[in-house]
């Protein structure tokens, strides 16, 4: 007998939290926009301090023992 209303509550919420827009700090999203973009500059400074060396191949060399 309370499913009715139990569906017609979910109902409710589900359009109140569809509908629901919140106030937005355009401010407070400039700044932190700002703020990665800073680190992103800061990582590119770091970029060749953390440069892997090329791998050596040994794969591709051919192996004295075997081509006698």
């Amino acid at each position: 007998m309370g499913r009715g209303r139990q569906k017609a509550k979910q109902r409710k919420v589900a359009r109140d939290l569809k509908y629901y827009a919140p106030d937005t700090d355009y401010q407070a999203l400039e700044r932190e926009l700002k703020a990665s973009y800073s680190s992103d500059d800061q990582d590119e400074d770091d970029e060749d301090y953390y440069d892997v060396p090329p791998a050596t191949d040994d794969w591709d060399e051919e192996d004295p023992k075997q081509s006698s």
